[in-house]
Order: structure tokens, then C-alpha cells, then sequence
């Protein structure tokens, strides 16, 4: 079987990629491509196939659970285990690699521009968390770059070996009787929310405002003023602004069809007029085409909305919160219909728990902002719109729905069905995993550091 730490070491890793990277030399210090000894200054400390682990990495995951543990020691083969979870995702790159399993460019630089973004948000500023780490946020994603590829490449591949393993209902209610009944788990209170949201329009003036504002940085560069210098002191795209509002390579549609077009139009070197899209208004400037791909830098502005703007979302909203109100529209079908949020209109606009994906939220995990406008909500009720600010900064008005409100409890079938389901699921994918790691585990060259000679790497019975 594989244990529950191999898939907590890969959430680790996802979870904590910004940290590992600071501690972590590049694969090129390490002398990948060249006949690399262990036991030596670079770290090494196992090997499947051209792959490496690096005492690092381990040592990163150990301090994670030590600090989850809270002060209770660690089971003894606890770095065995998360050894084995790391050579794992290795032996799943090695594979890939004989496979030709990759993630395109355009996957990883989105990725990395959504941590960033993410990271940025948490700790505050662009240029607190360039302080944090002593490094600019350019050099912080080259250093996380190789590792969220190889990230990717291992979901890609586990998704080929155990996308499609599904549960019945039957085989819910068999994991759920094989469960000891002395070790059900006990959740705390557990609510499921609703949202639909609405983002405020922005008006014609703020659009004339932006436009002229990017007619006239235009004429800047055109004038022979620096096309990078620029973007980074205007550009209101976070995720390319720090490099210049360079975006890298893209095939055709993967980008909005506005840039693309707008983009394939040009000459290397060229200037695009003011280009709108759903993110606002573009100067778009073509670097260089490559094939079918293509690569730009470009500088974008966002118009700013008003209070006007904001009321006339709200009454959008009101009008529609009456209707659910007056059961002529459910607010699932109210939210897929007319939410403005994308990752929740598709779920009948219930919040997802990051966790599990169900959509039962712990009370004490839920944004302090809902949890104080749900605290003395009755299940059912509706708030009226409320002013909301979108995680990437526009302004909006939501309404929120409280589903239901589950009291502690004991695990049980009728309460946490979704819950059981999604762990029986795991358990079914994990023997598929199991099944293809038996399969290919012999198919590899493994070498493993003498002082973790007595883990049973690549060993399933582990």
C-alpha cells in the first residue's frame, strides 16, 4: 500500500514549494548530465534513473512534520517513509521521461505566476516578499521553476494511471463498514456556503482614461523610450509586470483570442494599438515567433471602478436574490447562470474546502470575513449584496447562501457521505498507483546514500 505520507509529502511540497526553493541548489550546481557520486558536498542522497533526491528536500518534508506533530515524536521510519514518497515521484518523472510526458510552457509559467500571485497576497506586497527572501520575484521563479515542471509532469502522469478510477455507492458503504468503529473520525462544526458574485462595470470614462493613459506610454516607446522599463513601472499585470511584461512562448489559443490576434498581426519588435480583453486594455509588443509558438511583453491597465458601477452590480444581485427567494430559480442554477465567479458557478456556487474539495467548510477555517456575516445566519437565508473584493483585486457584490451547518459529530454515512466517498476514492486510486509502481519499479536504476541503505525504497510494502 502506499501510505497516507506519500501523498502528504507531495501536498507538502506543493504547499511549501516557495520555501524548499530558497533552501535547494539548482540541478545545474549538481551536475545533472554528467556521472554524479553520493556522499558528497552536493547533497545527493538517492537516484532513480537520471533522477535525483537531495538531502534537502528530505530534510524540508521532516522539519513540516515536526512542526505538525507539535513537540510528539516522530515514528522511527518516518524519513524512510518520506524517502520512499520521494523517490516515488521520482521513479513517476523517470517514466514520464521514457514516455514523453510533458506539461507545455505556457502550464508551467501559469502556475508559477498563480504561487507567486498567491505568496504575494499572503505576506502582503511584491516587495515585502522580495525582502522576505532577500531576492527579486524574477529570480524567485526561476529558482521554483524546475521543481513546479516536474510537479506538473508527476499530476499528469498520475492522472494517466488513475484518472478514471471511479467508486460506486456499494463501494462507499464497504470502505465506510471496513472502517473500526472505536477510530471514525469526529469533525467539528462544518458549514456549506454559497456564493454568487457579481463584478461592478466599469464605466466609459475610467475606459477612456485607461486608453489614453496606454496611447500615451505608446508614444513613449515609440519615441525611443525602453518597452520593459515601462511595463515595470506601469503595468497592472503582477505576474509579468517584475519581468518586464514579458509573458514567454505560447501556441495558438492559449492565450484570450483579442492578444492573440492582435499579437499575430505584428512584426518582431512591433507595436500593437490598445488592445481590450477581459482583463482590460493591452500595448502589446511581438519579441520573436518560433514555429507555431510566439512571444510577447506587454503592458496592461485595468480600469478602476466606482461607486456607481458597484450599485448597479448590487441591484443586479437584489433582483436576482429575490427571485431565489420566491423559488423561481434555485441558487445553483442562479449562480452557474449569473455568477461572475468562474470557480464556483460550476458547483451550484458552494465554496470548496482546499483540502478534500467537498464542500463542507470547518467553522474555524472559514474567511473571516463570511464567518462573521454566516454566525448568526439561519440555514437558508440569503444575505443582501455585499461589497466583495476579487482575490486579483476588482471590485464586486456577492450574495451568500448558508446551506446547512452540521453540529460535531461522529463520522457517519449520512452526514459525511461526500466526505467518505472522496476518501474511498483516494484509497481505490492509491491501488492503482500501488499496481503501476509493482509494475515499473524494477524498470529502473535506483542508488540510494549508505546512511538510508536500510530504507526499502521503490519497495510498495513499505
Amino acid at each position: 500500500m502506499i501510505h497516507f505520507l506519500q501523498v502528504s509529502a507531495r501536498k507538502a511540497l506543493l504547499s511549501a514549494a516557495l520555501l524548499a526553493a530558497s533552501a535547494t541548489a539548482s540541478y545545474a550546481q549538481l551536475g545533472i548530465g554528467r556521472p554524479v557520486g553520493l556522499r558528497v558536498v552536493d547533497g545527493i542522497i538517492a537516484k532513480v534513473d537520471n533522477q535525483i533526491v537531495l538531502r534537502s528536500d528530505l530534510d524540508a518534508i521532516y522539519a513540516q512534520e515536526e512542526a505538525r506533530a507539535e513537540g510528539k515524536p516522530l515514528p522511527p521510519d518516518t524519513k524512510c517513509r518520506i524517502l520512499q514518497s520521494l523517490a516515488l515521484n521520482k521513479l513517476l518523472l523517470a517514466k514520464a521521461e521514457t514516455d514523453s510526458v510533458v506539461v507545455e510552457d505556457a502550464q508551467v509559467k501559469g502556475e508559477l505566476d498563480r504561487r507567486m500571485a498567491y505568496f504575494i497576497q499572503q505576506i502582503g506586497s511584491e516587495k515585502k516578499l522580495e525582502e522576505y527572501y532577500n531576492k527579486p520575484v524574477k529570480q524567485l521563479k526561476e529558482e521554483l521553476r524546475t521543481q513546479v515542471r516536474e510537479q506538473l509532469i508527476q499530476q499528469k502522469m498520475q492522472e494517466q494511471i488513475a484518472g478514471k478510477v471511479s467508486v460506486t455507492p456499494r463501494e462507499v458503504r464497504q470502505f465506510f463498514s471496513r472502517m473500526p468503529k472505536d477510530s471514525l473520525p469526529y469533525y467539528s462544526t462544518e458549514v456549506e456556503i454559497g456564493q454568487i458574485v457579481k463584478l461592478a462595470k466599469t464605466n466609459s470614462k475610467a475606459k477612456q482614461q485607461a486608453q489614453a493613459k496606454l496611447n500615451e506610454l505608446r508614444a513613449r516607446i515609440v519615441a525611443g523610450e525602453d518597452f520593459a522599463t515601462l511595463a515595470k513601472q506601469f503595468s497592472q499585470d503582477p505576474g509579468s509586470a517584475v519581468e518586464g511584461g514579458y509573458l514567454g512562448f505560447f501556441k495558438r489559443r492559449e492565450l484570450v483570442p483579442e492578444y492573440e490576434a492582435a499579437a499575430l498581426r505584428l512584426e518582431p519588435g512591433g507595436l500593437s494599438p490598445i488592445v481590450e480583453s477581459q482583463f482590460g486594455f493591452h500595448l502589446i509588443q511581438l519579441i520573436e515567433r518560433k514555429g507555431d509558438s510566439f512571444s510577447t511583453r506587454h503592458i496592461l491597465l485595468k480600469p478602476e471602478t466606482g461607486a456607481a458601477d458597484t450599485n448597479e452590480a448590487a441591484q443586479e444581485l437584489a433582483k436576482l436574490r429575490r427571485r431565489i427567494l420566491g423559488d423561481t430559480i434555485t441558487f445553483a442554477k442562479a449562480a452557474k447562470d449569473h455568477s461572475d465567479d468562474k470557480l464556483t458557478s460550476g458547483n451550484g456556487g458552494l465554496l470548496q474546502n482546499r483540502r478534500d474539495a467537498s464542500t463542507y467548510l470547518p467553522l474555524d477555517q472559514v474567511d473571516p470575513a463570511i464567518f462573521f456575516t454566516i454566525d448568526t445566519m439561519k440555514v437558508g437565508s440569503i444575505t443582501p449584496p455585499l461589497p466583495y473584493r476579487t482575490d486579483d483585486g476588482k471590485e464586486a457584490v456577492r450574495i451568500l447562501w448558508l446551506k446547512s451547518n452540521t453540529p460535531p459529530h461522529q463520522a457517519n454515512l449520512t452526514d459525511d457521505y461526500q466526505k467518505i466517498a472522496a476518501a474511498a476514492l483516494n484509497e481505490k486510486k492509491n491501488k492503482a498507483l500501488d499496481a503501476w509502481f509493482a509494475q515499473n519499479r524494477g524498470t529502473v536504476y535506483l542508488e540510494v546514500d549508505p546512511e538510508y541503505s536500510g530504507c526499502q525504497l521503490l519497495n510498495s510494502s513499505l
